[in-house]
């Protein structure tokens, strides 16, 4: 009954068939019909070669080759800040780990350099491409941090700024009609810029990643570690973890954000070598028989990308090859979820909201995600 229904029904949403030409309908599965090909055929899908001699394959594989399409033409985001004092490498770094000019320095040029009276907030987007994947980068620099005599509440602009992209986020998203992907602005990752002074932290740099750790992913890093002994280096490293924990500092990875033991295992790695002393350049140099960057020096050269030369290697991995993604998961679902529900309460008259520096543990973490299911169902 049902292959005389699928006949006829295939009969009336046929054209008639030419004269001298036969149809010939298949009651079998529709993947082995004697059908002619059409003329522009489609390249098989991932995994369709085990159709043919394994009846048990489904194909749900096949997502990841979709999500990878999908990516490929949405492109992505990635907004990086550098903050520090002036002359420690912030612009050359940047330079390095993209292998282009993509900071500030680089982009603009002034007649005469001169420090900020106060900090100012500069971005400079790039679009930049690599076998095919597109990324929009945005690198977001903060003249003028730590080169004054008083320094006093010298984050605030920063805090702001970075709320200020939050916001704006949250605004487009709350929108009646809003876009169907809002552009993300928001800051994924903090690169902060210790100076090799090879004693301890600043107290200035103890007050800004106490307040910022909570609102952004901070990634502490020892600029210019050329200047130091390698026995200084590690003896610095040491103490500024110390200190990192008598604060009580989070720095990424944070610990708590470890989903599963796979994840801990190497994130623990990581931290172990937290902060990076790295070195940048962007000068080329020959080094038996190979074109590295380094700099040149009486005594050799040092090489950017050689671990025992510094970390400029593990710093790049960390935050191109391995966690950029998980970079911006953390911001997306913590950071800026905590700034939305404070916003979310207080638009509700609730005057008693949770600051958004308070998320120092997993479960407040799970609450917050479980708080803004609420709220959104309420509005």
């Amino acid at each position: 009954y049902h292959s005389t229904l699928s006949k006829e029904y295939h009969t009336q949403l046929s054209p008639p068939t030419p004269p001298g030409l036969t149809c010939v309908w298949s009651e079998v599965n529709p993947s082995h019909s004697n059908m002619s090909a059409p003329p522009h055929p489609q390249p098989p899908a991932k995994g369709a070669s085990h159709a043919a001699g394994d009846f048990s394959y489904v194909g749900i594989d096949a997502i990841l080759e979709q999500m990878r399409r999908k990516a490929m033409k949405q492109g992505f985001e990635l907004n990086i800040m550098i903050v520090g004092q002036s002359g420690l490498g912030k612009s050359t770094l940047m330079n390095t780990l993209f292998k282009s000019k993509v900071s500030r320095k680089s982009v603009v040029s002034t007649p005469e350099e001169r420090i900020p009276k106060t900090i100012e907030i500069k971005s400079i987007s790039h679009d930049i491409e690599e076998k095919g994947v597109r990324m929009k980068l945005t690198v977001i620099d903060t003249p003028g941090f730590g080169d004054h005599i008083n320094n006093e509440n010298c984050w605030q602009p920063i805090m702001k700024f970075i709320n200020d992209q939050y916001e704006q986020y949250l605004q487009e998203e709350i929108n009646i009609d809003r876009k169907k992907r809002i552009p993300d602005s928001r800051v994924h990752c903090c690169m902060y810029f210790i100076p090799p002074t090879g004693h301890c932290l600043r107290p200035l740099d103890v007050e800004f990643m106490s307040r910022l750790s909570k609102v952004v992913n901070i990634v502490p890093v020892i600029a210019k570690a050329d200047t130091l002994t390698l026995e200084e280096r590690d003896f610095f490293k040491q103490t500024i973890r110390e200190e990192l924990r008598a604060n009580g500092i989070d720095v990424y990875p944070q610990k708590e954000f470890d989903e599963d033991s796979d994840d801990r295992m190497i994130n623990d790695k990581i931290r172990e070598m937290i902060p990076f002393a790295v070195v940048g350049s962007n000068q080329e140099y020959q080094v038996n028989g190979k074109r590295l960057l380094g700099r040149k020096t009486k005594w050799g050269t040092i090489e950017v990308e050689n671990i025992a030369h510094c970390e400029f290697a593990h710093l790049r991995d960390l935050l191109i090859r391995t966690h950029m993604q998980n970079i911006k998961d953390i911001t997306s679902s913590i950071h800026y979820e905590v700034y939305r529900v404070r916003r979310l309460n207080e638009t509700n008259g609730q005057p008693n909201a949770q600051p958004p520096n308070t998320l120092v543990n997993p479960q407040q973490a799970n609450g917050v995600a479980a708080q803004h299911q609420v709220l959104t169902h309420e509005m």
